[in-house]
């Protein structure tokens, strides 16, 4: 059974750090991309960034890089985002999702992902 549970969320104050976990089961990292994505009130589904261990590099959306750095850990069973200098704007609800593979968008497109966390809360008090 495919899960993906979000933690880390909460309420900090502007210039504060997060890491959010992705707990992943029921399938294995090295065939999976996981991807992190946000959603404010009133907004759509805003793709942050994407782990993969085929790719070269990890890739962060602009609003979000060099603040931001993606990893996994050594099992492969989380997925982390690590989010610094956080600004009131980044206040959203935080998933992780895995894309479906092969892949069938752009990594960003909440479109290409067909399991989801339930989401982490993120709010940033200015």
């Amino acid at each position: 059974q495919v899960q993906l549970v979000e933690s880390g969320g909460g309420l900090v104050q502007t210039g504060d750090s997060l890491r959010l976990s992705c707990a992943l089961s029921g399938f294995s990292l090295d065939y999976y991309t996981i991807g992190w994505f946000r959603q404010a009130p009133g907004q759509e589904r805003e793709g942050i960034s994407y782990f993969s261990k085929a790719a070269s590099r990890p890739y962060y959306a602009p609003s979000v890089k060099g603040r931001t750095a993606i990893s996994a850990d050594n099992a492969g069973k989380v997925v982390y985002l690590q989010m610094t200098d956080l600004k009131p704007e980044d206040t959203a609800i935080y998933y992780c999702a895995r894309r479906k593979a092969p892949f069938t968008t752009a990594w960003d497109d909440p479109a290409g992902y067909n399991y989801w966390g339930q989401g982490t809360q993120v709010t940033v008090s200015s």
